[in-house]
């Protein structure tokens, strides 16, 4: 691909090839790939992100009603939970490339690159209702069914809540709490990154990182659990 990111039909023709939907109107697909960071853009997707997480959610609901019919409630909202989670949209986002197709802070999407970030996961809700309005609901429920359903039965598993289970193991032998302090926050008031420390008496302290408070948390109980061999390197990781 050229260094210079591509516009107009150039740039339809490079995302139909990767999402299998040719857009009709340009400007919603311009839309779409524009994160608010980017410089002199006069439109930004944060509109069409909030509907895309409602059209999403609709169909993945309505995909795991289908795919698993004697599935009770319970069961299937962990498999949808998993499948609108932020990580798995920005995933997703990779897969298709779209990091080289948005138009963002240059920081931004160099800081995040291999992780994708939360724009990228933001652009593809935002793909996913500009599809819904440039070719309506069956156009979105193809595009949504192509790259989520793949996914759907292997998101068997509860999400992991990584701060409850510390609190629950830490209850278990002591009276002790898990005490988290933010060391620094860094980065652009838009993508954030903070660093949190995890103190429980009669332990070394845990660290980690994220894009908001809580995901730091989540990350430096991990990292504990992880440590003390509650959990598995993979279940940690994941």
């Amino acid at each position: 691909m050229a260094l210079k990111r591509p516009t107009g039909e150039a740039l339809a023709q490079e995302i139909s090839a990767r999402v299998g939907y040719i857009f009709k109107d340009l400007r919603l697909l311009e839309t779409a790939l524009t994160h608010s960071s980017a410089v002199k853009a006069t439109t930004n997707n944060e509109r069409l992100e909030f509907l895309g997480d409602r059209v999403l959610g609709l169909i993945v609901a309505d995909m795991l009603l289908q795919l698993f019919p004697e599935a009770r409630e319970g069961e299937i909202a962990p498999r949808f939970n998993a499948l609108v989670d932020a990580r798995t949209c920005s995933n997703i986002g990779l897969q298709l490339e779209l990091d080289q197709f948005m138009r963002a802070d240059a920081a931004l999407k160099s800081r995040t690159r291999k992780a994708g970030g939360n724009y990228l996961a933001d652009a593809v809700e935002a793909l996913v209702a500009a599809i819904y309005l440039d070719g309506g609901i069956e156009a979105a429920r193809a595009f949504v069914h192509r790259n989520w359903e793949p996914l759907a039965r292997l998101a068997v598993e509860k999400p992991a809540n990584p701060k409850g289970e510390l609190q629950e193991w830490v209850a278990r032998s002591s009276d002790a709490r898990p005490v988290y302090a933010i060391q620094k926050r860094e980065g652009p008031d838009h993508e954030p990154v903070f660093t949190v420390s995890l103190q429980v008496n009669g332990f070394a302290p845990a660290h980690g990182s994220g894009s908001s408070r809580r995901a730091a948390e989540e990350a430096a109980a991990s990292e504990f659990l992880v440590r003390e061999g509650v959990w598995t390197v993979e279940k940690g990781a994941a």
